[in-house]
């Protein structure tokens, strides 16, 4: 694993010690940034199930300005801590070790709000409805951003949640599927 693009471009990125989670490769990695867009001119990304943070220190990279990185286990923690010093952006960045639902309702109570929205929990705990329901009932999306839901090939997310609409959906093999949401542009 590594950076792909941006000012880290190549920095090698560690993986997270066992099989408890499952690093989005560089390949599916660099296709879903070129779909969102290649670089970014500031902002804040929230990457929940962040694994070894490899999708908030991409977009770190490109040109957001802050990352939130969620995951409740500390071998997660621990390589994403050792990530983000190899990439020297440890002041760019705030760890959080949490469920992912708590840290949701924690930006609501503190009216945050993410340019870039990851979520690529694993398959067995998948739970993007509810939370683009969260996310959309409370503008934790800012006008302008995407989220982004890795999930299982088999599951298919509605084209609607509220205001949020999905704007693609990018098959990558029998196992991962990525859809894109963001705000939509007339309401229904």
């Amino acid at each position: 694993m590594r950076v792909i693009s941006g000012e880290r471009k190549g920095t090698r990125l560690k993986a997270v010690p066992g099989s408890a989670t499952r690093p989005t490769t560089d390949k599916v990695k660099e296709s879903l940034f070129n779909i969102i867009g290649p670089y970014f001119a500031g902002g804040q990304a929230l990457d929940l199930y962040a694994g070894s943070g490899g999708l908030g220190i991409e977009a770190l990279s490109r040109g957001c300005e802050q990352a939130v990185f969620v995951d409740r286990q500390s071998k997660a923690i621990q390589t994403i801590q050792e990530n983000l010093r190899a990439t020297h952006y440890e002041s760019q960045a705030t760890l959080l070790k949490q469920d992912a639902r708590a840290v949701l309702e924690q930006m609501v109570a503190r009216q945050e709000s993410f340019k870039l929205i990851f979520m690529d929990p694993p398959y067995h705990e998948e739970k993007h409805i509810p939370f683009l329901e969260i996310i959309e009932q409370n503008n934790l999306l800012t006008d302008n951003g995407v989220i982004v839901c890795e999930h299982g090939s088999d599951v298919t997310l509605p084209d609607r949640v509220g205001r949020l609409e999905k704007i693609k959906t990018q098959r990558y093999s029998d196992v991962i599927t990525i859809s894109f949401y963001e705000y939509a542009m007339y309401e229904e």
